[in-house]
């Protein structure tokens, strides 16, 4: 049977019906085998009003609505049988212990669906807002605006997204991306809604309304994910819809074979409601929830979201994981390393980090903030336009700027070969060149360092059997190479200088051999995420459109959460097919022991009630599986 969606006052009602039913068959055992009194009857009606009346109006509900054949008729119908028959004592047996394993299904169900609940217990309903005049006002979370600043004291809950403008600390983000240890903040770095300050006082500049939150996002993610059905699942539901009907017309057909065998119609009845408890598919039909739902929530623990539980069954069964680089596999903090510039190096930096000043890349980022140090304030602009995989333009009255790769380069028709650029180009460093209209101004470099989890994360995947781990980068082949031999990746699996529909087309040539993963946190991997198998984005640090096309989202910067995320899948299908092959070999146990054994009813009962409550159990094992860091670049102990 499936547990019906968890509401607090349904599953209370269900555990009061049980406890009836548990009651009234106490009562009907102790008159049938140890005092014979006027309380037997009355139990056994007890029984059958709170144990079968719910779910055979359950059922009928279904079948008048929805033109379901429930698998709660097949248990109705066979107490009935039995009471039929002069078995009521049986048919009571039946409807107890149908009972009590959906009521604990429904409680051990519950405790994967609960996740939604728990992350909106998470949100602080107030924060203190610094007013204009340096003040501090006490307001509900729901006022706060995008720009305003709030106040953090130690031990206070953050009431929403936001960048750190004054003061530096530890704060616990275990709530959001899992991390058991603290991670230290400072000026400029983003802090998340329900984490906690541990210590200092911190000037928060919020960045988004209690709508657009992390929490928020969490919330829409794990309840469309555990709406949406893996195949799996809809595979269970459409086989439990008809083989009910099967089941029920078996019965029938054995109801004649036994009387045309020559037993009493008591005796055929019997034995047909027997069979109608053997052959029902509950725990086949269970089998696959129990395992998704509980993995969806223990992934949602780690600060892994699965925007469904497809995702979750693709993703162990994927052989390439292609990776994009910047921001995924690196830090994404890029520090410039030199500088070549054909202007003043003052002048170039104030261009640069104008054009730059709205792009969200990271080398930009590392323009912005080389210049802001300097104190250089970034040149005036206009109608600054991305060009994805190529960089940024925009129009002064000087001319029109560009700043980006050798394609963008190319694209405005500048030469790149010149003396002065020799050094710069020939390291394996990320270049980027600034330009006027068909003149090149000058260049600089950038560094940027492998994630400390990336590494463990690829050597997870490969021993768990992954065939093909590849890296795609827009930036330059020899800076691809040096991160490529850093994280242990052979030349052959660094694909480079790449625009984002190339990164799409790689996708396409794996995919043609197998499932893929698309590993991605720009808006340049937007159209790769959306093309592979599974679209996995760095969802805490990565962009709105990354996110949007993906079908994970890491909100943990530690990529080894992705190699655990992996594992937990593997493990889902192994509890999956266990699940199945458990149900499937108990089911054709109890048929056969019903057709040509004379299999009593109380014992196809407890064979199936009990074989039903076993695979939830085994189901739940999963919400025990950890997705915890191992590494974090900023730890504290």
């Amino acid at each position: 049977m499936l547990a019906p969606p968890l509401h607090s006052g349904s599953h209370r009602f269900s555990a009061w019906l049980t406890t009836l039913t548990v009651a009234g068959l106490l009562l009907a055992t102790l008159d049938a085998f140890v005092t014979p009194g006027p309380w037997g009857p009355l139990g056994t009606i007890l029984v059958y009003l709170a144990g079968g009346v719910p779910a055979g109006w359950r059922a009928l509900g279904a079948l008048l609505r929805e033109r379901i054949l429930d698998i709660d008729l097949l248990m109705v119908l066979a107490a009935v049988a039995a009471a039929a028959v002069g078995a009521p004592l049986e048919g009571a047996v039946l409807l107890t212990l149908f009972s009590l394993s959906t009521t604990l299904e429904e409680r051990a169900m519950g405790r994967a669906r609960r996740a939604v609940e728990a992350l909106m217990a998470l949100r602080p309903d107030v924060a203190l807002r610094r007013d204009a005049d340096g003040g501090v006002t006490e307001v509900a979370v729901e006022e706060l605006k995008p720009g305003d600043v709030i106040i953090l004291r130690p031990g206070a809950r953050v009431p929403v997204d936001g960048v750190i403008l004054e003061g530096a600390g530890s704060l616990d983000e275990a709530t959001i991306t899992g991390e058991s240890l603290p991670v230290a903040k400072e000026g400029g770095d983003t802090v998340f809604e329900a984490t906690v300050n541990l210590d200092g006082v911190l000037a928060v500049t919020v960045e988004h309304g209690v709508a657009d939150s992390t929490v928020a996002k969490m919330i829409a993610l794990v309840t469309e994910a555990q709406a949406a059905r893996a195949p799996s699942e809809r595979f269970s539901e459409w086989f439990g819809q008809r083989y009910t009907i099967a089941v029920l017309v078996g019965a029938l057909i054995a109801f004649a074979v036994f009387l045309t065998m020559g037993d009493t119609t008591e005796d055929a009845l019997y034995r047909a409601a027997t069979l109608l408890v053997a052959a029902s598919p509950c725990a086949i039909v269970i089998s696959v929830p129990a395992a998704i739902l509980s993995a969806l929530a223990a992934a949602a623990r780690g600060g892994v979201l699965f925007k469904n539980g497809a995702a979750l069954e693709t993703l162990a069964r994927v052989e390439t994981f292609a990776f994009d680089k910047t921001g995924t596999l690196t830090t994404g903090q890029a520090t410039i390393t030199g500088i070549v510039s054909l202007i003043p190096e003052d002048e170039f930096l104030s261009l640069a980090a104008g054009v730059e000043a709205q792009s969200e890349h990271h080398v930009a980022a590392a323009i912005r903030a080389l210049a802001e140090r300097r104190g250089i304030a970034a040149a005036p602009v206009e109608d600054a336009r991305t060009i994805p995989g190529e960089g940024m333009t925009a129009r002064t009255d000087q001319g029109n700027l560009w700043v980006g790769n050798a394609r963008m380069a190319q694209r405005k028709g500048a030469s790149l070969a010149r003396p002065e650029f020799a050094a710069l180009t020939s390291a394996a460093r990320t270049v980027i060149w600034l330009g006027r209209d068909t003149t090149v101004l000058g260049a600089c470099g950038a560094e940027d360092r492998p994630r400390p989890g990336s590494r463990p994360c690829l050597e997870s995947l490969r021993s768990d059997g992954v065939e093909r781990i590849v890296m795609m980068t827009g930036d330059r082949r020899a800076a691809g190479v040096r991160i490529g031999a850093e994280l242990g990746l052979p030349e052959e699996a660094i694909f480079a200088d790449l625009l984002p529909e190339d990164k799409v087309r790689l996708v396409a040539e794996h995919a043609a051999r197998g499932k893929v993963a698309f590993v991605g946190d720009g808006v340049n991997d937007a159209a790769a995420l959306a093309r592979a198998d599974v679209g996995i984005a760095m969802g805490a640090a990565g962009s709105e459109v990354a996110l949007q096309s993906a079908d994970i989202a890491l909100l943990s910067e530690d990529m080894e959460r992705l190699a655990m995320a992996h594992r937990l899948a593997l493990r889902t299908r192994r509890i999956v097919r266990q699940n199945l092959i458990f149900a499937m070999a108990a089911m054709v146990v109890l048929v056969f022991s019903s057709l040509f054994f004379a299999l009593p009813l109380p014992l196809a009962v407890i064979g199936h009630e009990g074989g039903t409550v076993l695979v939830v159990l085994n189901g739940l094992r999963l919400l025990t599986d950890p997705i915890r860091s191992t590494t974090n670049k900023k730890l504290r102990p």
